[in-house]
């Protein structure tokens, strides 16, 4: 006969931290950026590219432009500024990681 020890077993958790389950902290990671836009300066940022490399690299591809145009606000005159919708551009950066840095 197999022996079985049960054991209670209480494990403290600091005041300054919570237990929640790995699909609770995903959408919480999700909507930290929900409504929330960037600027060229931030999309460099997060890149870790410039801007020139950015829109020769990314914005300006054809094979991106038609999905990019959905959430990005391209400048229509000299001065204008560019705006990113950050959710779905941090969303569309993960996804289309290989093809834009291969």
């Amino acid at each position: 006969m197999e022996q079985q020890l049960e054991v209670s077993l209480t494990i403290p958790i600091p005041s300054d931290s919570v237990l929640i389950k790995k699909v609770e902290l995903e959408e919480l990671r999700s909507n930290k950026l929900e409504g929330v836009y960037w600027s060229m300066k931030d999309l460099e940022e997060r890149v870790q590219k410039k801007g020139v490399w950015i829109r020769e690299n990314i914005l300006y591809q054809p094979r991106f432009r038609k999905e990019l145009e959905k959430f990005v606000h391209y400048p229509k005159s000299q001065g204008e500024q560019w705006t990113f919708h950050a959710k779905k551009m941090a969303e569309f950066l993960d996804k289309n990681f290989k093809r834009i840095f291969n």
